[in-house]
């Protein structure tokens, strides 16, 4: 149907399909985070704590590497396809000439780099896993153009019910497998990667079948302007991937180093061979368990970003400075006041919450690595929405930087004091101190950038107010003792609704606020 053609009732039934879309999409994405999350201390179990820090090391190369593919095949088609103008099929034949010999060079450059990597966190065991790893790259390859061309036509629903499927089965054979493996005598490591890739062996014929392979342009048929080349397809690619390896980069930088750092410490403290790597990789896994809880915050606001982006982006294509900055004004503040909830109940019962999902002995070793990691993890998921905002608003350059200069930071903090702690616990403590200083001094970067573009970020009386709450949080983490898997969730909502109560009483939280929730709640049960 022509734009001409398209009526008012035609225009509405399209927003209602792509709002249930939205819906379904982010659905899906929330039960892949709530399975993701699951999988951690049901692997740890079944694998052990050895294996679960060896796969921790394999998953360093893994996860940056999936994450960049997947998200830039996603968005790169997503974005060819809308703009397709009744060729989605023509873009999606040619996007896969470009994704396939992509991901198969992905694939191939993995596979030789994970001797090197090995190499440098003395981890030779990782090698064979990483190599299976590299055959899980090149089928996320495959998937993530056909994905993004459901995204493109609006068919929400598909590419929904396709992530579900793949957070089970993905789910299934890592837990499956990997015991399997174990229960033989093999590496629960090498089971799990094996699971994974069964997983996306299975996912990617659905796929297909679900979106066809697209069509080519007929012989002696001029190419349609919306079909774009291969050099220009490059470049879309080049910078979505750019922007999310740098992200991605800095989500592993610091566990990449440490296990470097703790191979060295353990030379240093005179133990070697085996019980050096055993060693190594039990502290792994702590921080790696840490890490189960700190990322919550930046995971979950990743929902405050779904809905600030488009806003934001029309704001500054209508040129209106003042919807611009009340939107930045708004979602800074909600991430500010909700992200410090999160972070609060983590640092309030951190040995507890580690308790609840992987057992006393690993609680008492990590609790304090939570405690840290969990605030700097804080100002990791405020400098996310920082750079979504000057994302938003054409500044992806500069959101790329401040992301590459926040890599150096943590990165060099790192190397300046990791080493010099004694081996083990407090390498770990060290390297949570070290991420939470560089995060915190490139988000007031970040912070001063926004301001300076878009005239607000994170209003000073919610920074303090909730500054006050999560010092509470982190006093009150001090002295609370641990407590047991049924009375946890409870305690966790206490400390919730007292760091809210806290807000309401020092005037952040008002009626206002509360007006809102009240007709949010209403409108759900109408």
């Amino acid at each position: 149907m022509s734009e001409e053609a398209r009526t008012p009732g035609s225009a509405g039934s399209d927003a209602r399909t792509a709002g249930r879309g939205g819906v379904a999409v982010l659905g899906a994405k929330l039960f892949f985070l709530v399975v993701g999350f699951v999988q951690q201390p049901l692997l740890r179990r079944v694998v052990g704590l050895n294996d679960f820090g060896a796969l921790a090391q394999a998953m360093i190369v893994s996860n940056v590497v999936n994450n960049v593919v997947v998200t830039s095949g996603t968005q790169g088609v997503s974005r060819a396809v809308a703009g397709a103008k009744g060729h989605d099929r023509e873009v999606l034949r040619a996007a896969l000439r470009v994704h396939v010999p992509l991901a198969f060079v992905v694939a191939g450059a993995m596979a030789l780099g994970a001797p090197i990597y090995a190499r440098f966190e003395h981890a030779d065991d990782v090698v064979v896993p990483l190599l299976v790893l590299a055959g899980v790259a090149l089928l996320y390859g495959f998937y993530a153009p056909l994905i993004g061309f459901l995204n493109g036509t609006n068919r929400f629903g598909r590419q929904a019910l396709l992530d579900v499927i793949f957070a089970t089965l993905r789910t299934a054979g890592l837990i499956g497998v990997s015991y399997a493996f174990v229960k033989h005598g093999l590496s629960g490591v090498l089971g799990t990667t094996v699971g994974w890739l069964g997983a996306a062996l299975l996912i990617v014929p659905l796929a297909i079948a679900s979106t066809g392979l697209g069509r080519g342009i007929p012989s002696g048929t001029a190419r349609p302007s919306a079909v774009p080349h291969a050099g220009r397809y490059l470049g879309v690619l080049a910078s979505i991937a750019g922007a999310q390896l740098c992200t991605n980069a800095l989500m592993q930088i610091d566990i990449f180093l440490l296990g470097r750092f703790l191979s060295d410490g353990a030379a240093s403290a005179g133990i070697a061979g085996d019980m050096q790597r055993e060693a190594v990789t039990r502290w792994v896994a702590i921080y790696r368990e840490c890490q189960t809880f700190a990322f919550l915050p930046y995971q979950l606001l990743f929902s405050v970003t779904l809905i600030l982006f488009p806003m934001l982006a029309r704001a500054k294509a209508a040129n209106d400075t003042e919807a611009m900055r009340g939107h930045v004004a708004r979602g800074a503040r909600l991430a500010a006041i909700f992200g410090g909830l999160l972070v609060g109940v983590v640092v309030a019962i951190p040995e507890s919450m580690l308790s609840f999902a992987y057992g006393q002995v690993d609680a008492a070793q990590g609790a304090d690595v939570l405690r840290t990691m969990a605030l700097a993890q804080g100002a990791f998921a405020m400098l996310g929405i920082a750079t979504t905002v000057l994302t938003s608003i054409g500044r992806e350059r500069v959101a790329a930087l401040v992301t590459l200069a926040a890599v150096v930071a943590v990165g060099g903090a790192c190397v300046v004091l990791v080493p010099q702690a004694s081996f083990g616990h407090d390498q770990l403590v060290r390297s949570a101190q070290a991420s939470g200083v560089a995060l915190l001094a490139t988000l007031v970067v970040a912070g001063v950038l926004v301001r300076g573009q878009t005239g607000a970020f994170v209003p000073a009386a919610t920074a303090v107010r909730a500054g006050l709450g999560l010092a509470a949080c982190v006093a009150l983490g001090y002295v609370t003792p641990r407590f047991g898997r049924f009375v946890t969730p409870l305690v966790a909502a206490g400390v919730g609704v007292a760091y809210l109560g806290l807000l309401v009483v020092t005037g952040e939280i008002g009626k206002p606020d509360l007006a809102l929730v009240r007709s949010v709640v209403q409108r759900k049960r109408s």
